[in-house]
Parts: C-alpha cells; sequence; structure tokens
C-alpha cells in the first residue's frame, strides 16, 4: 500500500502573545513575552504569581454565549482556534465530503476550572445536598473540544481526544498525520487546548517545585538554557492545524503553508515527572521520526525544542541533539518559543507546530530570549545555535519540533517546504 502525502491547509492560534496566527508569530519574531501578574484568580499567597495568560480573548467573536457557558474555558479557546483554521483552509463549504473530514483534538488537563468550581460549591454547600450543573461532566472531560469542533461542523470522520500531558497536541497531530496516510480521511482538523491557570493547576506545579518562581521580573522568568533557569512558566490557549491529504487538497485549490515529512514517538519509561538525565526518550523519538521521514539528521534546518526552562530537562535534550544530529547540531539552528509563550501544557506541541511552519514559510527563526549566561558545568554546549535573544534569518526546509511530557512521553514532527 502506498502512503499518502499530506500537507498543511488551515491554522489558527489563541495564545498569551496574539489571539491569531498572525499576531502570535509576530510576538515570536519580535521575543515579545506574553508573561505578566496572574489575573484569573488572587494568587498573592501562592509561590508563583505570574504565568502567560491569554489577552483580550473575546468568546463571542467565535461562539454564542449562551452555549459557551456549557464550555470550560479551554473548549472555548478550541472552537476558536478550529473556527480560525477551518475558515483558512476553506474546508467547511457544502462540496465538501464531511464523512472523509475528522477531529483529533487534545487536552493534557482539560476542564479543571470547571472542576474546581463545581467541588468547590459543592464543598461550601454539601449539607444542603449534592447539587451540580448538569454540563460539568462534559464541561471538565479533554474530549469534548473534539466532540464540540466535529458538532459544529458536522465532521462525521474519526473523532477523539490525544492525552499526553505536554506532548499531547503533537500525538494528535501525529495520529492525523497517520489516518490521512492511510486513506482512512481526507483532512482532519487537529491540535490541543489547554487553560490550566487556576487555583489548582499553579499550586499544583507550585508543590512540584516545576514552575519559575521569579515573581519579581515575569517576563524574564522562562529563561531556557541560561544557568538561572528555575522552572518553566505556565502558558494557555490553543493552536489548530487542517492536514490534508495532498490530492485532495489540490483538486479544491487549496494553499499549502507546509508538508508533513514524518511523525516519531518514544518513552523515556524512566520518571513520572524528569526526563532521562542522558535524553535517551528524546534522542529515541528524534531518530523515530527522521526515520519515519526517510531523511537524514543534516537536512534538519531547525529544532523548535521542548526547551521549558528546567534545569535538568532543557540539559538532557541539548544532549539528545548532540547524539542524533553529530556535527551538523552545530549548523542547524535551535530555539525554544517557550520563553516567549510560556508552556502551553497540551497545547504546546500545536503551537511549537505553528511556529515551525511559520519559520519555513518566511525565512526566519524565532528566537531563545532571556538568555543571560550559560551554565559553567559544561553540560550545555553553547557552540550550538540557540538562537538566543534575536530572531535570526535563514531559508528553513526542514523543521523538526520537540514535545516531552510527564509521564515520559515523547512525540516528535517533522515539517517541510512544500514542493510537487
Amino acid at each position: 500500500m502506498e502512503l499518502k502525502r499530506v500537507v498543511v491547509t488551515g491554522l489558527g492560534a489563541i495564545t498569551p502573545i496574539g489571539n491569531n496566527v498572525q499576531d502570535y508569530w509576530d510576538g515570536l519574531v519580535n521575543g515579545r513575552s506574553g508573561a505578566g501578574p496572574i489575573t484569573h484568580f488572587d494568587a498573592s499567597l501562592f509561590k508563583t504569581q505570574f504565568a502567560c495568560e491569554v489577552k483580550g480573548f473575546n468568546v463571542a467573536e467565535y461562539i454564542d454565549r449562551k452555549e459557551a457557558r456549557k464550555m470550560d474555558l479551554y473548549t472555548q479557546y478550541a472552537v476558536a482556534v478550529a473556527k480560525q483554521a477551518v475558515s483558512d483552509a476553506g474546508i467547511d463549504s457544502e462540496d465538501i465530503d464531511k464523512n472523509r473530514i475528522g477531529v483529533i483534538f487534545g487536552a493534557g488537563i482539560g476542564g479543571i476550572k470547571t472542576f474546581e468550581d463545581e467541588i468547590g460549591y459543592y464543598a461550601k454547600n454539601k449539607e444542603a445536598g449534592p447539587k451540580f450543573n448538569p454540563f460539568f461532566i462534559p464541561k471538565m472531560i479533554s474530549d469534548i473540544s473534539a466532540g464540540q469542533i466535529s458538532i459544529l461542523y458536522g465532521f462525521h470522520g474519526p473523532n477523539y481526544a490525544t492525552t499526553s500531558a505536554c506532548a499531547t497536541s503533537s500525538n494528535a497531530i501525529a495520529d492525523a498525520y497517520n489516518l490521512i496516510r492511510l486513506g482512512m480521511a481526507d483532512a482532519i482538523v487537529t491540535g490541543g487546548a489547554e487553560a490550566a491557570i487556576t487555583d489548582g493547576g499553579v499550586g499544583g506545579f507550585n508543590a512540584m517545585h516545576a514552575i519559575s518562581t521569579r515573581n519579581d521580573s515575569p517576563t524574564t522568568a522562562s529563561r531556557p538554557f541560561s544557568a538561572s533557569r528555575d522552572g518553566f512558566v505556565m502558558g494557555e490557549g490553543a493552536g489548530c492545524l487542517v492536514l490534508e491529504e495532498l490530492e485532495h487538497a489540490k483538486a479544491r485549490g487549496a494553499k499549502i503553508y507546509a508538508e508533513v515529512a514524518g511523525v516519531g514517538m518514544s518513552a523515556d519509561a524512566y520518571h513520572l515527572t524528569a526526563t532521562h538525565p542522558e535524553g535517551l526518550g528524546a534522542k529515541l523519538v528524534m531518530m523515530n521520526a527522521l526515520a519515519d521521514a526517510e531523511m537524514k539528521p543534516e537536512e534538519v534546518d531547525y529544532i523548535n525544542v521542548h526547551g521549558t526552562s528546567t534545569p535538568v530537562g532543557d540539559i538532557s535534550e541539548a544532549k539528545a541533539i548532540q547524539e542524533v544530529f553529530g556535527e551538523h547540531a552545530y549548523k542547524l539552528n535551535i530555539s525554544s518559543t517557550k520563553s516567549i509563550t510560556g508552556h502551553l501544557l497540551g497545547a504546546a506541541g500545536a503551537i511549537e507546530a505553528i511556529a515551525s511552519i511559520m519559520a519555513i514559510q518566511h525565512g526566519m527563526i524565532p528566537p531563545t530570549i532571556n538568555h543571560e549566561e550559560g551554565d559553567n558545568d559544561e553540560k550545555i554546549d553553547y557552540n550550538m545555535n540557540f538562537t538566543f535573544n534575536k530572531a535570526q534569518k535563514r531559508e528553513v526546509n526542514v523543521a523538526l519540533s520537540n514535545t516531552f511530557g510527564f509521564g515520559g512521553h515523547n512525540a516528535c514532527l517533522i515539517f517541510k517546504k512544500f514542493a510537487e
């Protein structure tokens, strides 16, 4: 069986630095941090009092307010980016076979705000007996964004969610790619959403010592590969891609952003939250993706790294890149856009896939901002080009995007410039 080629024909983004793809990309290229004091709740007693929140999101632009009340914020973000991407791709017309269009859309956590609100109300009023919102469960569950998008458009193809912590939306994109190239769908709306900047979200990550506590300087707190890094910065939002079988896209005259060249998946099988110190899972997932794409390491121009700004994780990923790419590791560009957007958890893979595609489109590498000084223990080789502090022009024919999740889940996506 000959596998079909898969291309990207639509994009959508709601992020801490812009609520559409162009504004998001402009924020990346200009290194404009999305971090600031938390406004979603009173964080004054928390160890961390800042995050990368979405700003100026008007749900009424995308969803009727009555319907929006039935959705957790993460689902509102998901529907919004799906509307952007579907409109961009033009797959909502009546001459499209909707039985052949699917939705694979994930969340690492899902409706945590809904959960907190409902349980909090019950705890305060339990003497009066149990009283819960009838939309409690469908607002909370992590698959509901995929369901809501399919209902909105009447897409009857494959429909489900992926959940693999911070690798969630990369896994969703990988699944979409595999189903299309196997001929099981003509197009799939895919990506991820997250809205976990809540009491429980911030408090939980604080308890794990996973997030930065640099409250005196939120905009410089996410500093991947710098010696003073002290954890990731929480972000929120969503990203969406429309993946489509090449001939189907060409037949309807769709614009093509890039081609999906290959995907990889692996497990660290090591620790609940820590990456393998030698980067074994990261190494394996990149090798798997390159093998799937039938590419040599030397063909990769840009790596959008997981790069969360954690003391151990950044080291292990840098080691893995050296192991996989050898001498070429010093010739390609590397950057962590989480330094700008914060870490969108289950939505990270989707917005970082978009960053990788836009790098191909524009011949520009977004920077890793906030770099001041390197580790002095030689665990990270700073002869590699981490694209520190300023965007760099470069022709990008092939871009690779890494995402690694708690539980040891690793996913890698490779995109390439489209050519007939």
